[in-house]
């Protein structure tokens, strides 16, 4: 069905919604290159279009009336899609040399990333893939930030200013050394027991480290030691530094092939701990993006788990 003639083109949009964020006619006619006159000629034609005033002019600026405030809201959105339009047309023009930028948060990028981008690759669309390694609190800034893609984080919560799909979930494994006084308990460790021992831990920011602050409450002892990777961590504690609460994505190795034993802990409130991607608004993740997002989506099966089970 054909719109209504009563619908303004998508460059008077535009000019009205420049008028809304300077409040002048002026100043929005010099954003689209033309004169103060012209700019409110277009709109009085605008106004005449659509059957009402929109616009409120005073001698100290321009505001909206009742009817155009509603007016613009609506128009806001249309912009949004042409503007969206716009950019997906020019991802598909240029689909064959389209660069990815991706952030993952370190357990993600070392474990997960590396099979789905070959899977990626192989499925072809993208030229150029950057990948930035860093915890999941930096990972989010950066989506913010429109610095990437798309993050790809774990941790205890989804982020609620950001949109995201879930795309697995895991549990937090208590690891020591197979020659650590724990490694013989034949009971689980109380969770009070493990909030007052230093333990390996990941950064501030990581989401292994927020889940386990979450699960066990306010910080407890300074760590035995403080690291930027779940590797490192892993391999700390294979040396006998302490104990450390992982993802069991990052242990599940170890624990197979006796390197690291796991420990119950008791006392503790069930923690998910989940592997999200959050897109950015652009639709070129979209386009290019979505073939990473749906392949993501196909191949992860992890379960849900509650925290330190073993």
């Amino acid at each position: 069905m054909p719109l209504s003639p009563h619908v303004p083109e998508l460059g008077a949009l535009e000019l009205l919604l420049d008028v809304v964020a300077t409040g002048s006619i002026g100043a929005a006619g010099r954003r689209h290159g033309v004169s103060q006159q012209a700019a409110s000629a277009r709109l009085r034609t605008l106004e005449r279009q659509v059957g009402v005033a929109v616009l409120d002019r005073r001698a100290r600026g321009t505001g909206l009336t009742d009817a155009g405030t509603a007016f613009a809201a609506w128009a806001a959105r249309v912009v949004e899609a042409a503007t969206d339009l716009d950019a997906g047309l020019t991802a598909l023009r240029h689909r064959g040399s389209a660069r990815l930028r991706l952030a993952a948060s370190m357990t993600v990028a070392e474990h997960l990333v590396p099979g789905w981008l070959a899977a990626l690759r192989a499925h072809g669309g993208v030229e150029q893939i950057t990948l930035t390694a860093t915890n999941s609190a930096a990972v989010a800034d950066l989506v913010r930030a429109g610095a990437v893609d798309v993050g790809l984080v774990e941790g205890p919560d989804p982020l609620a200013d950001l949109s995201q799909v879930v795309v697995g979930t895991d549990d937090l494994v208590l690891v020591v050394a197979p020659d650590h006084p724990w490694a013989r308990r034949r009971r689980p460790v109380a969770a009070a027991l493990l909030a007052r021992t230093p333990l390996v831990t990941r950064e501030v920011g990581s989401g292994t480290r927020t889940a386990l602050e979450q699960a066990l409450g306010p910080p407890g002892p300074t760590p035995v030691l403080e690291l930027s990777t779940a590797t490192a961590v892993r391999e700390s504690v294979r040396a006998g530094l302490g104990p450390a609460v992982l993802p069991r994505l990052a242990v599940a190795g170890d624990l197979r092939d006796g390197r690291l034993v796991a420990i119950g802990v008791t006392g503790v409130d069930p923690v998910s701990f989940i592997y999200s991607t959050l897109p950015t608004k652009l639709p070129f993740v979209i386009i290019i993006g979505s073939q990473l997002l749906i392949y993501i989506l196909n191949t992860s099966t992890y379960t849900y788990y509650s925290p330190y089970s073993t």
